[in-house]
């Protein structure tokens, strides 16, 4: 991305004020979880699933399996039906399985706290581990979903349809401070006025500062 002018600084500048006002500064994760380890298995399993889905799968499964070597031991098949309404059940069995033994074996049971180490687990893409970055270690980090990469394409904020260079973009067009922030306001915002199907833009508070207002 070329360097931004003035006038593109105070357009995201606004943009940002008005989404603190609407949806306030407040840090929420939408994924139930009490342990880093179980946010990560959570994470994990939201691949291609709703968050709702995944609350209401991991409620039996973290009291099935209340611990890492629970899961580290756990029977492949069997575990497969505990998740299987998530989708791709079986991958995400398979990975998870690989992940906690790899927690206990190279990591003494503890969630790193880095990409890289974190993107060395099975399972787990930079997506997952900026999830566990912001959410657990309180670091700065863009999390690209699929909201994420529409309302910001749609912001004019970026261009790119790769997840790993939205990333890279957006952490040069936002402040730091706005980083994990944003994430969470523009989940909101692609859950309630800014719908992929049926986007609001006529009620929307940001429809004049829009590259694709409808």
């Amino acid at each position: 991305m070329k360097r931004m002018t003035q006038k593109e600084r105070e357009r995201v500048a606004e943009i940002l004020r008005r989404m603190d006002e609407y949806y306030s500064t407040e840090y929420k994760c939408y994924l139930n979880y009490e342990t880093p380890w179980q946010l990560l298995i959570a994470t994990m399993l939201s691949a291609q699933c709703t968050d709702a889905r995944v609350n209401i799968v991991t409620k039996d499964l973290f009291v099935k399996y209340p611990t890492l070597k629970d899961f580290a031991e756990a029977d492949l098949k069997e575990l497969e039906q505990d998740i299987h309404s998530t989708g791709f059940y079986k991958n995400k069995a398979k990975n998870i399985i690989a992940c906690t033994r790899k927690l206990l074996e190279d990591f003494d049971g503890q969630v790193p706290d880095t990409v890289e180490e974190l993107t060395s687990l099975a399972g787990v893409g930079r997506k997952t581990a900026n999830v566990i970055l912001g959410n657990i270690y309180h670091k700065p980090s863009v999390v690209v979903d699929t909201h994420v990469k529409r309302i910001s394409r749609k912001l004019g904020f970026t261009r790119e349809e790769d997840p790993e260079k939205i990333e890279q973009e957006l952490m040069k067009v936002l402040p730091e401070d706005h980083w994990i922030l944003y994430n969470i306001q523009i989940i909101t915002h692609g859950r309630g006025l800014c719908q992929a199907r049926n986007p609001r833009c006529n009620e929307c508070f940001l429809s004049d500062l829009c590259k694709e207002s409808c």
